[in-house]
């Protein structure tokens, strides 16, 4: 398949309309509260009830999935998590600069995560740790977390899952070798959380902190990376047989 062509299927995958209403685990949750809290009701104990209801109503919230158009632009890098960023700063990682997006989901927020970026998730790390309140620095280092190295055309990024004060449970859908779209559901972490996006130093930054973002369809980055280098070389013999022709020196 020529660039082009493969540009184009990427296109069309990356604008799929994805679409839900709410993550199973919702109903393993929620049902039991609401069906108490209707009991509760028969038996007139009305206050008990009530908070069992509410507490179904919130978690039938929290796990909601949401419909989010994709991003099709090339190099768009979405966002893995909704919530506020809370972090944009200089990070190394494996020795290579580059700059860290955090995000932090209060509980109101949708928990379903997504792929930044299309590409092979070459490792999911699991790690154990700490459940500190997660808009704190140290979260993330310290809090349990997944950790997803994705391979993708334009290089490896990296983003992480990252357990907070309430969460307690970092979920992941997919596996190493999986092959994800842009925006596509990768998992969640229940009860507020935190997610990571990490990116090379040439990755082209386009959030703010204390900016709002949705998970899938707010752009973070722009990065075309080795893409736009090996596009540049091949672009570059065109141009010169281009050049020579215009000038006379060859037919």
């Amino acid at each position: 398949m020529t660039l082009r062509a493969r540009g184009a299927q990427g296109a069309r995958e990356n604008a799929e309309v994805y679409s839900g209403s709410m993550v199973k685990e919702g109903y393993y949750f929620g049902v039991p509260p609401l069906v108490l809290g209707g009991a509760g009701f028969f038996l007139h104990w009305y206050i008990a009830a009530a908070v069992l209801v509410f507490l179904a109503l919130f978690v039938f919230s929290f796990f909601r999935d949401p419909e989010r158009v994709i991003p099709a632009e090339p190099g768009a890098v979405v966002s893995p998590g909704d919530g506020r960023v809370v972090v944009v700063a200089d990070e190394e990682n494996g020795g290579r600069p580059g700059r860290r997006i955090s995000i932090f989901l209060a509980v109101w927020n949708v928990h379903v995560n997504r792929s930044p970026a299309t590409g092979t998730i070459a490792k999911i790390e699991y790690r154990p740790g700490k459940f500190l309140a997660a808009m704190r620095e140290r979260a993330s280092v310290e809090n349990e977390q997944n950790v997803f190295t994705l391979s993708t055309e334009a290089g490896e990024m990296v983003f992480k899952q990252i357990a907070g004060l309430i969460a307690r449970r970092v979920v992941s859908w997919k596996k190493p070798g999986d092959r994800v779209l842009r925006g596509e559901r990768i998992g969640l972490v229940r009860f507020g959380s935190r997610v990571d996006v990490w990116l090379p130093r040439d990755a082209e930054i386009l959030v703010k902190m204390g900016q709002n973002v949705k998970g899938g369809s707010s752009v973070l980055a722009r990065w075309t990376g080795k893409a736009a280098i090996r596009s540049s070389a091949e672009a570059r013999p065109a141009e010169t047989n281009a050049s020579l022709t215009a000038s006379g020196k060859r037919s």
